[in-house]
């Protein structure tokens, strides 16, 4: 094994990361939330809130409940609409030294490519998120990351549509998530991120009513990272392409069970609302154990023993 000035750094997709850690879309705001925080330069990069082509306004209130070991939440992909991100998030961002992963959602492959066409007259952007768990309204409500073949149209669709990488963002609410994975690595996708928040329901016994307004939300934190380490493994087995691993980090070894599973980074999401300066954390912790071992994070990667 051999050692480097910065061990941290990983090629994922072909963009160049200082460090394998990434805030999760829709816990890290459009990244400038932090600043009063630390340096965002310091990170990888990061992935913005869901963007869609038009401002909405999400679901009503109650939106988040606690649960025992994380959260459920159901937003609703609030966000201000990809030309407001562009004309007010974007020029700022562009002061620091990091990935802007721009996350897009869709209810049609056309809401995809209408976000990605602002996205790519825009300077700042290094890549694409697709959020392929959302409802697709003109295929009869199935959502996109549930069926490999409507995950690899939406895939290829953006492919067509631009020269930056695209990362899918997989649902381990799919029957197979392997077979999704494969379905849009074969339609050109450079990375896949997994995993999506898992759908859950909280009621409370006394008013007999969901604790969510939406009824059931999205179950993310420590509570789903086995089962989310467990699917980072399965995949990475079954495609080529770069693994970012989701998924109730919140520590170093946390993050470092993705990577050894078969992850190249790890996105930080719930964490994130404990913790501002966690990923900061998790950085530090890293590089820690990369130089205590003299390895670096990109030999690290994929070396379960089994």
């Amino acid at each position: 094994m051999t050692t480097s000035s910065n061990p941290l750094a990983i090629d994922i997709a072909g963009l160049e990361f200082k460090n394998p850690v990434i805030p999760a879309s829709g816990t890290f705001g459009y990244g400038l939330e932090f600043l009063p925080f630390f340096d965002i330069s310091k990170l990888g990069g990061f992935c913005t809130k869901g963007l869609s082509p038009r401002p909405l306004k999400g679901n009503p209130p109650p939106r988040i409940a606690e649960t025992a070991a994380g959260m459920l939440n159901a937003i609703g992909l609030q966000n201000v609409g990809v030309r407001a991100f562009v004309e007010e998030k974007l020029p700022k961002l562009r002061e620091y030294d990091l990935h802007v992963i721009a996350n897009v959602f869709g209810y049609s492959i056309d809401d995809f490519l209408e976000v990605v066409a602002v996205l790519e007259d825009a300077e700042g952007v290094a890549g694409y998120e697709l959020n392929i768990s959302c409802p697709n309204v003109k295929q009869g409500g199935t959502q996109f990351g549930n069926n490999p073949a409507m995950a690899a149209e939406v895939t290829e669709s953006v492919k067509k549509a631009t020269k930056k990488p695209v990362i899918v963002k997989l649902s381990p609410n799919a029957p197979s998530i392997v077979e999704v994975a494969r379905a849009v690595e074969g339609a050109g996708a450079d990375a896949v991120s997994l995993v999506n928040t898992f759908v859950g329901m909280s009621i409370d016994v006394y008013t007999r009513k969901p604790r969510i307004a939406f009824a059931t939300g999205g179950l993310s934190g420590p509570a789903i990272r086995p089962i989310a380490v467990r699917m980072v493994y399965e995949v990475s087995q079954a495609v080529k392409i770069p693994r970012i691993g989701i998924g109730g980090i919140a520590t170093w070894m946390d993050a470092l069970e993705f990577i050894i599973a078969g992850a190249s980074g790890v996105q930080i999401g719930t964490a994130n609302y404990a913790d501002p300066c966690v990923s900061l954390k998790v950085i530090e912790g890293l590089e820690t154990y990369c130089r205590e071992r003299h390895v670096t994070i990109a030999e690290l990667v994929g070396t379960l023993r089994v």
